[in-house]
């Protein structure tokens, strides 16, 4: 098993071992556990059998983790991007639209996924996207990362009467826990102790017990429920009225501009890019995300995308796809423990997403400061990525800055022609949600 595993995922050229990818997969799986509860809970209330959903969730989870750990070995895991769980959502809930025909949008939004991946086009759009701006998408990644830590455990809240982001109650319990998990990952961090991430988690998670945070599973065990009454239910041809066509868009360009942004984003974590701020490889990355994307359709299941959550994996040392697959292990034990994943709570995650978050800061020293026309993009990629609380959203508005400020300084010949083709599909994009 020793051989097989060096002989597939490289653990030796990756300075890595069985371990470090064990508790790297460990904390990734942490960190995503949140989404046993979200995902099933808002699909549920849009009128889908919430059991169903989890049992298929983690099941997707699964094989399309494992598939891009042995197809890529990347510690890249997947799951439902909780964007497009909101979309399709309100699609069921808000439109009226059924099921079935939601899940024929998400599928057909996979299959155009597929098409321009396997033929090369989504690796040549991140090409020709600038160094200065792949370096602004990691770093606005690592706000993002950072401001969900930080609202997960209700340190920072939305404040409706100032209309503005501010401290929530620093006095209540998930607050405190989350301030003594941070402090506690800065000494473990500082000390370099190993499996320092997961170490920090679960002794926040202790902690939170005597303050109310941690809440105890009144059962230890869950079975599994039957997803056979969810699979195939796609209506395929109905999804394709012009109708649909909108709900299409909202699904395939925030989806296609995150996947790229993830990816970029935790492989730099992972020191994976190259000097032209490329990850080699990444086509297999797309070509995975892709077809995961239309085989989760097949059970009524929302965008299946790289998650950002990986990046905590990373942190830990993970630097081949056998981080994944530990984690998908993890993900098949929840299956039956779902209760006890299920306790940990997000005062325990938050401070790690956190600290992730400021980390992934550091690329923003490799913008090009000289020049306007690269450093102004760049900062607006970052800035939007958090005001507009997406990363899509930050990319579709530096883009098309990034383009107005070449062509006003006469630096045509820098633009890529492929760039006036992104800027017209985030115009489109911008359409869609105005």
């Amino acid at each position: 098993m020793k051989n097989w595993l060096e002989k597939q995922f490289k653990l030796s050229a990756f300075q890595t071992d069985v371990k470090t990818e064990l508790l790297a997969g460990l904390t990734t799986f942490v960190t995503m556990a949140y989404v046993l509860a979200t995902v099933p809970n808002i699909l549920g209330g849009a009128g889908l059998d919430k059991h169903i959903v989890l049992t298929a969730m983690v099941l997707l989870i699964i094989l399309t983790s494992c598939a891009m750990a042995l197809y890529t070995n990347r510690p890249f895991a997947l799951a439902p991007g909780l964007g497009s769980v909101g979309i399709v959502a309100s699609m069921i809930s808000n439109e009226g639209i059924s099921a079935p025909i939601a899940a024929g949008v998400i599928f057909w939004s996979g299959i155009l996924f597929i098409l321009i991946s396997f033929l090369g086009l989504r690796e040549a759009v991140v090409r020709v996207i600038p160094v200065s701006m792949k370096h602004a998408v990691s770093a606005g990644i690592g706000l993002f990362i950072a401001l969900l830590g930080a609202k997960n455990c209700g340190l920072i809240v939305a404040n409706a009467d100032k209309n503005n982001l501010a401290f929530g109650d620093l006095t209540s319990p998930s607050v405190i826990v989350a301030v003594i998990g941070f402090i506690l990952l800065l000494v473990i961090k500082v000390r370099n102790i190993p499996g320092g991430m997961i170490l920090a988690i679960l002794v926040t998670t202790v902690i939170g017990i005597p303050f109310g945070v941690t809440k105890l599973p009144e059962s230890l065990f869950s079975l599994p429920a039957n997803i056979g009454k969810q699979f195939l239910q796609v209506d395929f041809a109905g999804a394709l009225n012009f109708a649909y066509i909108p709900f299409l868009i909202a699904l395939f360009v925030p989806d296609f501009f995150s996947t790229f942004g993830t990816v970029l984003g935790v492989g730099a974590k992972a020191g994976y890019l190259d000097e032209d701020g490329n990850l080699p490889g990444i086509d297999k990355c797309f070509k995975v995300d892709a077809v995961a994307t239309s085989f989760g359709a097949l059970f009524t299941m929302p965008s299946m995308t790289t998650y950002l959550e990986s990046s905590a994996g990373v942190e830990a040392g993970g630097k081949t796809g056998l981080t994944v697959v530990f984690t998908s292990i993890f993900f098949a034990l929840s299956l039956f423990l779902a209760p006890i994943a299920l306790i940990i709570p997000s005062a325990a995650t938050g401070p790690m997403l956190i600290f992730i978050g400021m980390n992934m800061l550091s690329g923003m020293r490799n913008v090009n400061y000289s020049d306007i026309t690269e450093y102004v993009p760049a900062f607006i990629c970052v800035t939007f990525t958090i005001f507009a609380n997406n990363i899509a959203n930050g990319i579709c508005v530096a883009l098309p800055a990034y383009l107005i400020m070449k062509i006003a300084a006469g630096k045509i010949k820098e633009i890529e022609p492929v760039m006036y083709v992104l800027v017209v599909v985030c115009m489109l994009y911008f359409y869609t949600i105005v």
